[in-house]
């Protein structure tokens, strides 16, 4: 693509930042990367690759939508892996059910493409759910199983070599202002924009602006099993009644507020954690598995047994792997804007701050970012 001679800076190598270089560098912009460790080493390769359109509220729906379609076009692009195996939502309980029920009417009025499962339907097309635990599912044909870690690996080159976005790695940024900004090593660099993407820690280069943001950090914990064995395939990805409290897409449904009062009532242990559990398959046959959420003042720079001891107690009331064997554990950091999908802000004349993702960064970011430069609810 023909260069303009606009002048773009992207300061963090995250899913965030590759996808607003990505949406800058398509429409012609000469663009910049700065990232301050050798790799992108944050939440964006911590999560469960789960590209989630099911999950996203109505009115944003359809930009997760235009999310998967990016995604797709990068893996033929790449040959990374993304497979659009769909998501189950396994249920248990009748309360559950009822959601379930009330989505599956309610959701294709709304845009979602989903449909009910019986038990013996779910059990025939989830290798990976538990016989005879099931009630119901609702399936999603639409979510993109993609994995994390190669994905934020592979885009920096396909950038480079496609849009001839420049990467500078190891190198800090120190300070941004109208039109220019500054690294670590002294250098004082001259953009027409400046676009902060830089997760959770703003603060860094906006502590004021970070402070009055509605912004909070949320920390999750997660588990990976070994390969499992003989090519075994989980299928769709899974998510249990748990998540059902979790995602603002079932809000639209009256018959959540029974389920949320009962898992107060019955488990506060999984709220005061904000444990709700999925399970997705990566690449090399491992299963990625989640989730917890602890919030600002409650995150602790250890990982606690407890959370995950609670994860593997529910994963395993509906689910089952041939091999459980846990490989890794570990845990990520994001920004939360509870007050919407992201939290966008411009500081000083040309330079913005855009984070507040959530846990939705890999299924929002890129039709956020094409959506942003497009100009339909922000300009450059």
């Amino acid at each position: 693509m023909k260069q303009s001679g606009r002048r773009i800076a992207v300061v963090g190598a995250g899913i965030s930042g590759l996808a607003h270089a990505w949406m800058a560098a398509r429409g012609g912009a000469r663009v910049t990367v700065f990232e301050r460790s050798d790799k992108a080493r944050g939440a964006s390769v911590r999560n469960f690759g789960m590209v989630w359109p099911v999950g996203q509220p109505a009115g944003l729906h359809p930009v997760a939508l235009r999310s998967r379609e990016l995604w797709l076009e990068l893996a033929a692009a790449t040959g990374i892996h993304a497979q659009p195996v769909g998501s189950v939502h396994v249920v248990d309980r009748d309360d559950e059910v009822a959601v379930l029920e009330e989505f599956a009417r309610i959701g294709p009025e709304l845009g979602y493409g989903c449909e009910m499962w019986l038990p013996a339907q779910v059990e025939a097309r989830c290798r990976g759910v538990r016989r005879g635990a099931a009630k119901a599912g609702l399936y999603s044909p639409r979510e993109v199983n993609v994995d994390p870690r190669e994905a934020i690996a592979v885009l920096p080159a396909f950038l480079r070599e496609r849009h001839a976005v420049v990467f500078r790695w190891r190198t800090p940024v120190v300070e941004a202002g109208e039109g220019y900004l500054r690294t670590s090593a002294g250098e004082r660099l001259a953009f027409d924009e400046i676009l902060i993407c830089s997760g959770h820690d703003l603060e860094s280069l906006f502590p004021e602006e970070f402070a009055a943001a509605p912004l909070k950090p949320c920390k999750l914990q997660m588990l990976r099993t070994v390969p499992q064995p003989k090519g075994w395939e989980l299928g769709p990805m899974l998510a249990s009644g748990l998540t059902l409290r979790h995602y603002a897409n079932f809000e639209v449904c009256p018959s959540l507020a029974a389920v949320k009062e009962r898992i107060a009532r019955e488990s506060p242990e999984l709220d005061r954690h904000g444990i709700h559990v999925m399970a997705s398959q990566d690449r090399g046959g491992g299963i990625v598995l989640g989730d917890s959420h602890e919030y600002g003042d409650d995150i602790e720079i250890f990982d606690k047994a407890e959370i995950d001891d609670l994860m593997l107690r529910e994963l395993r009331r509906l689910f089952d792997f041939p091999d459980w064997t846990i490989a890794e554990r570990w845990h990520g950091i994001y920004a939360k804007n509870p007050e919407g999908a992201e939290f966008r802000q411009q500081p000083l004349p040309g330079v913005h701050l855009l984070t507040g993702l959530g846990g939705s960064g890999m299924t929002m970011s890129f039709g956020l970012a094409e959506r942003w430069f497009s100009g339909s609810d922000a300009a450059l």
